[in-house]
């Protein structure tokens, strides 16, 4: 019987989307989000050589943050993330063979979906938890109504339009994850500005959700 990994308990439940990173610049990058306070790091595949990138993130980094792939698409890549020592499957849709494989591998598992029929569809899928992507164009408003019959322990994150600036309206709702891309990280950045950025999220985030360094 396969077990589905539950999610994670972090001290904020934030994941960055490192779109776009070279694998020169993992460790730099990296270590910014890292010492600011990020315990989830996601790597997208539709950056240049993701899997070096994931790589290299997992063999520094892994045994303090949870390291991931982003844009996962197929079970190929599911097998190839655990073959890395990758722990955390994000993908932009709810592909059930995706989250199974997933599951079946042990990994944390986050899949997109938009409505109540997908969302419903990845939870029984073995998903650990729910992206809803593009969360801005569904709004806190559009998210607390496909949480009323969703299980009271769904995991619901917000990814997608969201940023620093709209913790208190998705905590509102009683959302706390989030999925964290160009308000943390577009290519070219460096660390400095990164770290600025991941400082200043950081602190917003525990401002909305009263939590204590």
């Amino acid at each position: 019987m396969t077990v589905h990994p539950a999610w994670p308990s972090l001290k904020r439940s934030l994941v960055a989307i490192i779109r776009g990173i070279r694998p020169e610049e993992v460790e730099p990058i990296l270590t910014a989000l890292v010492e600011e306070g990020f315990e989830a790091i996601e790597i997208p595949l539709n950056s240049p050589q993701p899997w070096v990138s994931i790589g290299s993130a997992v063999r520094l980094f892994s045994d303090r943050t949870l390291i991931g792939a982003g844009t996962m698409l197929s079970t190929d890549n599911v097998r190839q993330l655990a073959d890395l020592g990758g722990k955390l499957m994000v993908s932009p849709n709810t592909d059930p063979e995706v989250i199974a494989a997933a599951a079946a591998a042990g990994l944390y598992s986050m899949p997109g979906c938009f409505t109540a029929s997908e969302a419903l569809l990845a939870l029984k899928s073995g998903a650990s938890a729910l992206k809803f992507f593009p969360a801005g164009a569904l709004g806190p408003s559009g998210i607390a109504a496909i949480r009323t019959v969703l299980p009271a322990t769904a995991v619901v994150g917000a990814v997608g339009g969201v940023s620093d600036a709209s913790f208190a309206d998705y905590a509102g709702v009683g959302v706390s994850t989030f999925g964290l891309g160009t308000s943390l990280y577009r290519p070219g950045d460096d660390a400095a500005k990164v770290r600025a950025a991941a400082r200043r999220t950081i602190a917003a985030y525990d401002a909305a959700f009263g939590k204590t360094a």
